[in-house]
């Protein structure tokens, strides 16, 4: 399969309900699953070339795989939610509860891999760390995609410079172009690739012209974090950590201002004793679009043979 499939599952709030999307690759009624969660103003689309890759190398090895990449709740094909202030850790987890038990429904899980990029590393990091969530089953390996127990606050600053002030665009060449100079920090992409992770982050306006495919109201509650909220987060986090017994892949952009060098060591030494992979030139965040990061990922997920060798 060249191209994903589009499932919602029905999900609870406090007004009334919503719909969360997921696009699904490979085979449906495959065993073995793999998530691959987006960060705070992305969608599941950022995932096509990693999907399409562990797809690959799931029928090079002879295992049938399948991966499901949602667009968290606000984004992509997800409804919006009525209450703004709903757009917390505590709806996104919940819907991937839901979505999970929905997959499991339809086939039956045996073995769950999760790849979380930022915010989708928190609600990954959430999910394999409070043992009495009703997961189907337990998550096997966790990648965490530049991001921890602990955010610097200087990251927070900058992304809520832009985040919700998205304005129209006449073409998608001309919102690509913006959405590049607010994410230097991805590092270096051909325009091919960079066109392929816009297109999906556009919805066609009625009256000609693009916009951002997110809910601006995402914004709101992220206004309200204040530096001392951050902190007391950081603290629960942590100790949502050290119950992770999933093995665990940390990857860190170089010059990331988001996960510090600090954050990745303590990670290495505390709970699930992490492994660090670090990708020189890249800042917040890795987008798993370059070949070394990509087969980063996929020798953690699926080893070709016993004898590959780990990320270290």
């Amino acid at each position: 399969m060249t191209e994903p499939t589009l499932h919602h599952v029905p999900c609870s709030d406090s007004s009334g309900g919503h719909r969360m999307a997921w696009w699904q690759w490979g085979d449906p009624t495959a065993s073995r699953l793999v998530v691959c969660v987006h960060g705070l103003s992305r969608q599941g689309r950022d995932f096509d070339v990693v999907a399409r890759a562990l797809l690959q190398r799931a029928a090079d090895t002879g295992q049938p795989l399948r991966v499901v990449c949602p667009d968290v709740v606000g984004r992509g094909e997800s409804d919006w939610l009525k209450d703004p202030m709903g757009y917390q850790f505590v709806t996104y987890v919940g819907d991937m509860l839901a979505m999970l038990s929905q997959l499991h429904r339809s086939a039956p899980l045996d073995t769950l891999d999760w790849v979380g990029t930022s915010m989708g590393g928190i609600i990954g990091l959430s999910l394999a760390g409070m043992p009495k969530l009703p997961l189907p089953v337990p998550i096997r390996r966790l990648i965490l995609n530049d991001v921890g127990p602990a955010i610097e606050w200087a990251a927070l600053e900058r992304i809520g410079q832009y985040l919700g002030r998205s304005g129209t665009f006449a073409t998608i060449e001309q919102a690509a172009e913006a959405m590049r100079a607010v994410s230097t920090s991805f590092g270096p992409h051909t325009d091919e690739q960079w066109l392929a992770l816009s297109r999906p982050m556009l919805k066609a306006l009625p009256e000609g012209g693009f916009r951002l495919h997110y809910d601006p109201a995402i914004a709101v509650p992220f206004a309200h974090v204040t530096q001392e909220a951050s902190v007391q987060g950081e603290a629960a986090l942590w100790q949502i950590y050290d119950q992770i017994t999933a093995e665990t892949l940390v990857l860190r952009g170089a010059d990331s201002d988001l996960l510090s060098v600090a954050t990745s060591q303590a990670m290495q030494k505390r709970g699930p004793q992490a492994r660090v992979v670090e990708f020189a030139g890249v800042g917040h965040a890795p987008t798993l679009v370059a070949l070394d990061q990509v087969l980063t990922v996929l020798d953690f997920l699926l080893p070709a043979s016993t004898d590959t060798p780990q990320p270290s």
